[in-house]
């Protein structure tokens, strides 16, 4: 019996030897579990900030029937006219001399002429009219007026 216990002896020494080397060497895999967790909450987040990141320029839209325009291949180009009256470029004041170049020169790189115009409600039209006529001579045909939902119908039914 004696001679049995000393080869198990020997045996499991060097299995543990073995276990000891195996355990030193380093891991050849990455675990992709804690960078899909990360990935998820940026996903989440990205998903609740995007509805905030609209035209950054606060104007009181007016509201219509209108239905929403659907979605554009090219990032869209917004201009806003303020309350007092001041024609904003995305989210830059540019000045009325100089609308009709800036827009020339950004309707040179685009590859579609859809253009976004908003406006405040309290704008005289006569104001919007001219910004219109700024665009359409700027080389922008296609030109949608942003309103808000959710306004009168003009059918009887009310807002």
């Amino acid at each position: 019996m004696g001679g049995g216990a000393n080869i198990s002896g020997r045996v499991r020494g060097a299995a543990s030897r073995r276990g000891r080397r195996q355990r030193t060497k380093p891991m050849a895999e990455i675990n992709v579990t804690p960078m899909v967790d990360v990935m998820l909450v940026l996903l989440v987040i990205f998903m609740v900030a995007a509805p905030m990141m609209t035209a950054g320029v606060p104007v009181k839209l007016p509201e219509t029937a209108a239905g929403a325009l659907p979605a554009e291949q090219e990032a869209p180009l917004a201009i806003t006219i303020t309350a007092d009256g001041r024609v904003m470029l995305q989210t830059s004041e540019v000045p009325a001399d100089q609308l009709i170049a800036k827009l020339r020169a950004i309707a040179a790189e685009r590859e579609g002429d859809k253009i976004f115009l908003r406006a405040d409600g309290a704008v005289p039209y006569a104001r919007v009219a001219e910004v219109m006529g700024a665009l359409n001579a700027a080389g922008f045909r296609n030109i949608g007026l942003v309103t808000e939902t959710g306004g009168p119908k003009l059918d009887g039914r009310g807002g």
